[in-house]
């Protein structure tokens, strides 16, 4: 999917993300979503639907992966 992403995608990280290095960058690509390691921009890319994403953020605040 990388490959497939144009140059103009816009890469967040999160503002609780610290300057440790340990990010992961998320781009919203209208009806999807795609994260990748920080450390590696050129790396492996995950994408995720916005009902996948909504699951997997609600998990993350309701303590799920703690």
């Amino acid at each position: 999917m990388k490959d497939d992403l144009a140059p103009a995608v816009t890469w967040r990280k999160s503002s609780r993300s610290s300057n440790q290095g340990a990010c992961v960058e998320v781009a919203d690509l209208g009806g999807l979503h795609a994260i990748r390691d920080s450390k590696n921009p050129a790396g492996a890319v995950l994408s995720f639907t916005a009902a996948q994403w909504s699951a997997f953020t609600a998990g993350v605040g309701a303590g799920e992966f703690d």
